[in-house]
């Protein structure tokens, strides 16, 4: 049983997904999987060619933008923000635990222009805190008011 969780109409956060999950994402209407993880983070971790083979055969598209421990970067929050506005339907971010994928989206919404405070509630309520990346959101979204 998968442990996706809504963070928005739009987007899905979860811990590591195995191919065998994928048909549910499927079955949810989710038309990309955004990995978040970098392979060979743990030894138990499937391959993001195994993911990756999975979602395609589910007729979904499939992306990654891993996240190690070097942090963000700006071209991941944009190449996640193209993502988001390119995708067809819901999207499915996952890393080890969800919260990179929650950190990445936070930051990509915030870019936007989205009220980072909006971005936050909706995080907690999904059970993530974007704290560490909040100063980073304000100024994305102080950005977008220039």
């Amino acid at each position: 049983m998968s442990e996706f969780r809504k963070l928005s109409d739009d987007f899905y956060a979860s811990p590591q997904v195995t191919p065998q999950e994928i048909s549910e994402a499927a079955a949810m209407g989710v038309t990309l999987v955004v990995n978040n993880r970098p392979d060979g983070e743990a030894p138990d971790q499937p391959p993001g060619a195994d993911i990756e083979a999975a979602t395609r055969a589910a007729g979904m598209d499939y992306l990654a933008i891993p996240i190690g421990s070097a942090g963000f970067s700006e071209p991941q929050v944009e190449k996640l923000q193209d993502a988001l506005a390119g995708a067809e339907g819901p999207v499915l971010g996952f890393c080890r635990s969800g919260t990179r994928s929650t950190l990445l989206w936070s930051l990509a919404r915030a870019r936007t222009g989205e009220d980072p405070e909006a971005i936050s509630e909706a995080a907690a309520s999904a059970g993530y805190d974007v704290s560490p990346v909040r100063p980073a959101m304000d100024m994305f979204a102080a950005r977008t008011r220039e």
